[in-house]
């Protein structure tokens, strides 16, 4: 039964796609990205403030990268999204999402040096493949002439953002808690989302948009997190990061129910290849070092 905790993570964040779609026409998205932060700290006060006070001269130390992973992780990553969800479909939010665990890869290599694999080189190219035939909806040549469009580049950027926030906390490695490192994190992401807030033209909360941040600044932002990290304890990071393989299957066909967004052959083509392509990178880990000292020691 240890698998339900990440499918149900996953399962909460695919709803969460459909939700950052509805906010377009319910919220502004300054207004929906500061209330949702600003939910989720009040809720996770009690539990994380008493252990920020006795870890203060930690926090002092390691403020910098605290404010960092809450720029990356609570600000760009989960604003851009509401941005772009007035341009882009959910269907289309929920591939570009489970483009992270390979972005992670990818950013890995650099930043931590991680040694490239043969899954980590066949499956960006063919992730790229599956990307660049879901962006263009079928037709690649359009999508030269034409450019990509803003909502998309949003997304994209939004995941980079996420991918980078994961790099970022493997390498320092932080000796704080995991609430109370996310609990500043979040105190962080409000400070830096309170300029916005304050300029948007209309922040109003009412019946149709206080759902919606409910959903995300409870169900999203803590009980997914929650499950995600049980899931982590239990089967191990490899093991529950395939969950995330899961999302664009499982946000399609709520978006499909719900929003009746249509679903066409780009997007089985496209988000196909992409997701081969992350499972590539996930699962083949022969040392791509290796095969290029010994196809050089063959041509020898």
């Amino acid at each position: 039964m240890n698998f339900l905790f990440p499918l149900l993570a996953v399962f909460i964040w695919s709803i969460n796609a459909i939700v950052s779609k509805l906010s377009a026409t319910a919220i502004d998205p300054a207004a929906i990205s500061f209330y949702r932060w600003l939910l989720a700290l009040i809720a996770l006060t009690p539990v994380a403030l008493p252990g920020v006070w006795r870890h203060r001269h930690e926090i002092r130390r390691v403020w910098w990268r605290l404010f960092v992973l809450g720029l990356l992780g609570m600000v760009l990553y989960q604003s851009l999204a509401y941005y772009a969800a007035h341009s882009v479909s959910a269907l289309f939010m929920g591939i570009l999402n489970a483009l992270i665990p390979l972005l992670t890869v990818l950013l890995s290599v650099v930043v931590l040096r991680l040694a490239p694999t043969r899954g980590i080189a066949f499956g960006s190219v063919i992730s790229f493949a599956g990307l660049v035939w879901l962006v263009s909806a079928g037709d690649p040549l359009r999508l030269l002439q034409h450019g990509l469009g803003k909502g998309e580049m949003m997304m994209f950027v939004a995941s980079a953002s996420y991918a980078l926030y994961g790099v970022l906390t493997k390498r320092w490695s932080l000796t704080l808690p995991n609430w109370q490192s996310l609990y500043m994190q979040i105190f962080f992401g409000v400070l830096l989302l309170l300029p916005g807030f304050l300029r948007a033209p209309d922040v109003s909360l009412n019946a149709d948009n206080i759902p919606l941040v409910l959903f995300a600044g409870l169900g999203a932002s803590l009980i997914a997190p929650y499950l995600w990290i049980q899931g982590v304890m239990r089967l191990g990071a490899s093991n529950t990061s395939l969950f995330m393989n899961l999302m664009p299957i499982i946000t399609a066909v709520i978006a499909v129910i719900f929003l009746h967004e249509q679903l066409h052959s780009y997007h089985f083509i496209g988000g196909g290849l992409t997701l081969f392509g992350v499972w590539l990178a996930q699962t083949l880990k022969t040392p791509l070092r290796r095969q290029v000292l010994k196809t050089s020691a063959e041509a020898e």
